[in-house]
């Protein structure tokens, strides 16, 4: 049987799911014992969804250009040295020193079949995810740390790094940390979620097989949630495991070519980062300005009274 452009697309974002669980598995302990191996499979990822956005790409106005190129490039080392950082050092090693000290132990779930403990870690963090993204849409302060990410313009397989420091540092927090498994299993969850928040972002034109858009997210319902009508923005919140938004009933079917907000007005990264403290900075800015104002009238009232 003969398949054509499309239908080998279609397959490949459940092939590379399955090929990161297969190297976990079964590469060897020298290879997944390596400090670097993570980072690499990652990177690999990255790197190869770019590439099928230059041999099938979905939309031409998301084409990847010089401008974005950097910047994503940016926010992926920040997420990988900065941000990775911050999480092991205010989240996971705490976490994990409460659990040595509290004497928490979780054998059953070391003792679980291996795919198992790759799905409990999956649910893990996409579960813990869901409801800070969602908390994101739904309360002013964490949007204004969130709404970074909804004014890109254009998706790409790396746009899912880019976003205001303080979001990607709490939409990395789990409770993965409080758990015993194997570390392989939970590497295989990084590298399994880390394909499919990849495609879900991606320029590429591929829309898996119904039972795989069931479970796990794609860019037809996550760019549905980049949509320029911030309403819209609010449904489709699973950054991997769609099924959660169909059980909590935030799913929407649907798709969208037109992805930003506020007028769809690119931010550049000083900008981004400066996001939620906007308010402020405009507060400041006009007490000073009005300062400023007032000060020549107070040297001209000064002068009449002299007079």
């Amino acid at each position: 049987m003969s398949f054509t452009k499309n239908q080998v697309f279609n397959l490949i974002p459940p092939a590379m799911v399955a090929l990161v669980i297969a190297f976990w598995g079964l590469a060897p302990k020298v290879v997944t014992d390596n400090g670097w191996t993570l980072t690499v499979v990652m990177a690999t990822t990255v790197i190869t969804v770019l590439l099928l956005e230059l041999v099938h790409e979905r939309h031409a106005e998301w084409r990847m250009n010089r401008q974005e190129f950097f910047t994503d490039l940016f926010y992926v080392m920040l997420s990988a040295t900065a941000i990775s950082w911050a999480t092991d050092k205010l989240a996971e090693s705490p976490l994990k020193a409460m659990k040595a000290s509290l004497g928490i132990t979780t054998q059953w779930a070391l003792h679980m079949p291996w795919l198992l403990q790759v799905a409990l870690v999956v649910f893990l963090i996409e579960f813990g995810q869901y409801w800070m993204h969602r908390l994101m849409h739904n309360a002013r302060p964490f949007w204004l740390t969130h709404a970074v990410h909804h004014h890109i313009t254009q998706l790409n397989a790396a746009k899912g790094a880019v976003g205001n420091p303080i979001e990607l540092f709490l939409i990395t927090l789990s409770v993965v940390a409080l758990f015993d498994l194997e570390k392989t299993a939970i590497f295989a969850a990084f590298g399994t979620t880390g394909v499919i928040s990849t495609f879900a972002h991606a320029n590429v034109r591929s829309d898996p097989p119904r039972w795989y858009s069931f479970f796990f997210t794609t860019i037809q319902h996550h760019s549905l949630h980049h949509s320029a009508d911030y309403e819209s923005t609010r449904c489709n919140y699973g950054n991997s495991l769609i099924l959660l938004d169909r059980i909590f009933g935030t799913f929407r079917e649907g798709e969208s070519a037109i992805v930003g907000q506020d007028e769809r007005r690119r931010l550049t990264i000083v900008e981004q980062t400066l996001f939620p403290f906007r308010g402020l900075i405009d507060d400041w800015k006009a007490r000073r300005a009005s300062k400023q104002s007032a000060a020549p009238d107070d040297e001209a009232a000064g002068a009449t009274a002299t007079a």
